[in-house]
């Protein structure tokens, strides 16, 4: 039988063309049914366009359709993919990058932790539950694949809400192991890793190199590498005003010294679920570490400004089309329980029983085998001390602002805000208090009321 796989957020249409590409690549899956949603009718249509070429470019023919109702997209699926972002750039993320600044508060990405992450998740978490209640009367026994931020947020609350299968799916982790054996010149098919954390924050506990004689450890290269060497540049991103952002990786490797283990999310993202790296009044640690403030809007702008040149690239057809393999877990995952072929990747899931020395209402990345019998997380025992005391820290502000949604109570959202380690270390209580207010009131209706 010929799967159905829905795309929620379609309308992402560079995402939604690399998934694509990737499930129809599949010999085994070149056949399937794709329906495409979402609520931009104009970025739908670009998608469905996109869609139709990659299958052309690849030779095969799937049904694909497209639809701006949620009902008939998921009904009888397979699998449902989500890929959107609720509020979108204007006017939700520049609220949230904005209203903080008030109050002296900048961010860099502000989609995961933060108060920038904690009004996402209270907009997002609403979406997700209106959705997985759809999927258990219209496709029950399907699988969700959870490409939305603030990951592990978004899943406690699916965990605790939903009886959909489901997985919270992330590139950092394969991404940060093929930089990181290309910094000490390992070729990434001679690497082997196990790795754990929650979402943006996982370590790898072991990241080694196979050999005729078995697994070598490659975390002294790794930290000689950091001794005697630049601190590796990651590229740049484009600005608005036509200059460039350097991408320094200097974040990690200062946690690398300080912690042992090297962690998956950029150094970007990381430096702001952390106090150490962004405060007000001292640039100098944002030269010395590399950290771009507002890089998130940034990057929006650049994808906002060259979205109809990247439209009538990607529609014009007399244009060819790329059609290369990403770095998703997303098609691998159909594949496997489609036909039965094993594979192992990294999954957001519940903590149940998966890490001891975190809660079991956590949300963790942990490696996960699948096959014929779905996806099956593996257990990892205790992680070293010192990585699961800093990733409590998260973990408190998750737990609160997955509370506040679930319950509707006002009082949680201040409480995951006190707790957010890189509000806390910028502003008082009363600041924090007051910043809630603003956020909550710029955003109305975008944010169910709470009480």
């Amino acid at each position: 039988m010929t799967a159905k796989i829905a795309f929620i957020g379609a309308g992402s249409t560079v995402f939604a063309k690399n998934l694509t590409g990737d499930i129809l690549s599949q010999p085994e899956l070149a056949d399937a049914t794709i329906a495409l949603h979402d609520i931009d009718e104009q970025r739908l249509a670009t998608s469905e366009v996109v869609a139709h070429k990659v299958a052309d470019t690849l030779g095969v023919k799937p049904t694909i359709n497209a639809t701006l109702s949620q009902d008939e997209a998921i009904d009888g699926a397979d699998y449902v993919i989500t890929m959107f972002q609720v509020g979108g750039y204007q006017p939700s993320t520049v609220i949230d990058f904005d209203v903080p600044k008030n109050f002296g508060l900048t961010q860099t990405i502000a989609d995961t932790l933060g108060v920038g992450g904690i009004m996402r998740a209270l907009r997002t978490i609403p979406v997700l539950q209106g959705l997985t209640a759809n999927m258990e009367q219209r496709c029950g026994d399907a699988t969700l694949l959870q490409y939305v931020n603030p990951m592990a947020m978004n899943m406690m609350a699916i965990n605790r809400t939903s009886s959909i299968h489901s997985v919270g799916l992330c590139h950092s982790v394969q991404h940060t192991a093929e930089q990181l054996a290309g910094d000490i010149g390992v070729p990434i098919d001679e690497v082997e890793y196990r790795c754990a954390g929650i979402n943006h924050m996982a370590f790898y506990l072991d990241f080694g190199r196979r050999t005729a004689d078995g697994v070598v450890d490659l975390y002294p290269e790794i930290h000689e590498f950091a001794r005697t060497n630049d601190i590796p540049d990651r590229g740049h991103q484009e600005r608005s005003d036509g200059g460039t952002t350097g991408l320094s990786d200097a974040v990690r490797y200062e946690m690398l010294a300080r912690l042992g283990y090297f962690v998956t999310e950029s150094s970007e993202h990381f430096a702001e679920y952390v106090p150490w790296f962004i405060k007000s009044g001292r640039e100098d640690l944002l030269t010395k570490f590399g950290i771009p403030i507002d890089e998130y809007p940034r990057r929006c702008e650049v994808q906002i400004g060259a979205w109809e040149h990247l439209r009538d690239q990607l529609t014009d057809p007399d244009a060819e089309l790329e059609v290369e393999p990403s770095v998703e877990y997303g098609a691998g995952i159909i594949h496997s329980m489609e036909t039965g072929t094993p594979r192992v990747i990294y999954g957001n899931v519940a903590n149940d029983g998966l890490i001891d020395n975190l809660p079991g209402s956590a949300c963790v990345e942990v490696p996960c085998l699948v096959d014929a019998n779905g996806i099956q997380p593996t257990k990892i025992g205790k992680l070293p001390p010192q990585l699961a005391a800093l990733m409590q820290t998260n973990i408190n502000v998750q737990e609160l602002t997955v509370e506040a949604a679930l319950t509707g109570q006002r009082e949680h959202v201040y409480h995951a805000a006190m707790l957010d380690p890189h509000t806390s270390a910028e502003l008082d209580l009363e600041q924090i208090w007051q910043l809630v207010d603003d956020l909550l009131a710029a955003h109305g209706d975008m944010i169910p009321a709470l009480s």
